[in-house]
């Protein structure tokens, strides 16, 4: 692979974030979620909804993009943790998705790694993330970054059928 780049989203990025985002979920969750809800996901829905999230965005939440050779293969999105309908001193990771092709090859540790340091950088003091109970491979990957699950479930779910997240936390000041 050649050098990889991280720098933040712009709004013609919104295209290849979308189809890893959508490539992502039918890769990781398959199994996890009814096949029919993944297999009805498409990239034409997710461009529209992410750019207008991004051009309608405050400041506070950051997209970051890895490039590596000229395309698109990652994505992170983090910003205040959201507890309820209100925003905390914390922060959180909304999202992080790798092209599938490109699982194993540390691009994910990157993202991650950079949204903890820009998060730590802007002095708050936890993250948190949100993860399927069932989803070992990305558990097992938050925890190699430091991440602990806290206890914390939320109920979610796809067409009828459960599938739990767990919260998974951070301590940035130590």
């Amino acid at each position: 692979m050649s050098a990889l780049t991280l720098r933040e989203m712009t709004a013609k990025d919104c295209g290849p974030v979308a189809g890893i985002r959508v490539r992502g979920w039918q890769s990781a969750y398959r199994g996890l979620m009814p096949r029919s809800h993944l297999d009805a996901m498409t990239v034409a829905d997710n461009v529209e909804r992410l750019r207008e999230r991004l051009l309608r965005g405050d400041g506070t939440v950051t997209d970051l993009v890895a490039e590596a050779g000229g395309r698109i293969v990652g994505w992170a999105c983090h910003g205040p943790y959201r507890e309820e309908d209100r925003r905390t001193a914390d922060a959180e990771l909304y999202a992080i998705y790798v092209d599938p092709g490109h699982y194993g090859t540390g691009i994910g540790g990157r993202l991650l790694a950079e949204s903890v340091r820009r998060c730590t950088s802007a002095g708050h003091g936890r993250m948190f993330l949100w993860v399927l109970k069932e989803n070992k491979g990305a558990r097992r990957f938050y925890e190699r970054a430091g991440f602990t699950a806290d206890g914390a479930e939320e109920p979610f779910e796809v067409q009828g059928v459960a599938v739990p997240e767990v919260r998974y936390v951070r301590d940035l000041t130590g």
